[in-house]
């Protein structure tokens, strides 16, 4: 008797993807948050399901001769009960890491943790991501900063969308909470990625308040061709008429002599 494989509506699929990303991303930020962890992509394939590690320093998530990379394997593996050799997990190193909200909130996180002033702490890492030519970031910090009084502090620089379709496109958000000894901190990093054409630095799209004035094209004057008599003998053609702006110049020359 052979069995029917059970049919999976699409909407708990899409339910057990989200779940199944969802923890594995909390995972990865608990386990990789030292290496500079930037996020996590899946991709099924019809064979395997490959995950896609986003990391600044990729050598120490491999791990010595990439025994920590198997490690982590070996334990999504046994978690969500698949198959020995149905997932595999590469690393991928962030190439605008300045650019990366996740990244950067991470890096303040850990300048906290170990023991840095929060001002201090923000604005060397907003001075970073300015200078990775970026359009504009904010950071966002609340919690008992300095006294028992629980207060937020925001630091600015530049350029941010803050409504419409713009702000999705551009805008590079992230949230992430630090324990220490006064408390929980909550940090909020929101980087203005730059338009590239290419789409590496940031978005191909252009911003729709973006202008482009266009140069004037030059006025083409055509000079028809001379005219003949019956005689034979060219006869003069009128002059073509100036273009309006050239006769107000003309105008005017007039008027100040």
């Amino acid at each position: 008797m052979s069995v029917v494989p059970r049919r999976v509506s699409k909407k708990h699929k899409f339910v057990a993807d989200g779940l199944f990303f969802a923890e594995l991303n909390s995972f990865l930020t608990r386990e990789l948050y030292e290496d500079g962890y930037s996020g996590v992509e899946v991709r099924v394939t019809p064979q395997k399901t490959e995950v896609i590690i986003r990391a600044t320093r990729t050598k120490s998530v491999l791990g010595e001769k990439g025994k920590r990379i198997r490690e982590l394997t070996a334990v999504v593996t046994k978690r969500f009960g698949l198959k020995e050799g149905s997932i595999e997990l590469f690393a991928e190193r962030v190439l605008h890491r300045g650019l990366c909200a996740i990244s950067q909130a991470e890096s303040l996180r850990y300048k906290l943790l170990h023991g840095l002033a929060v001002r201090r702490a923000c604005y060397g890492v907003m001075r970073f991501v300015m200078e990775n030519d970026a359009k504009g970031c904010e950071i966002i910090i609340s919690g008992k900063l300095r006294s028992q009084r629980a207060k937020a502090m925001k630091f600015c620089d530049g350029y941010m969308k803050k409504s419409g379709f713009a702000s999705s496109l551009y805008v590079d958000k992230a949230v992430r909470s630090v324990l220490l000894k006064s408390g929980v901190l909550g940090i909020k990093v929101a980087i203005m990625l730059p338009h590239d054409p290419t789409g590496k630095k940031g978005p191909k799209t252009l911003l729709p308040d973006v202008v482009t004035v266009l140069k004037p094209k030059k006025d083409n004057v055509l000079t028809p061709p001379p005219f003949t008599s019956t005689a034979g003998t060219a006869v003069a053609q009128p002059v073509a008429p100036a273009p309006f702006y050239q006769q107000e110049v003309v105008e005017e020359q007039y008027a100040n002599e």
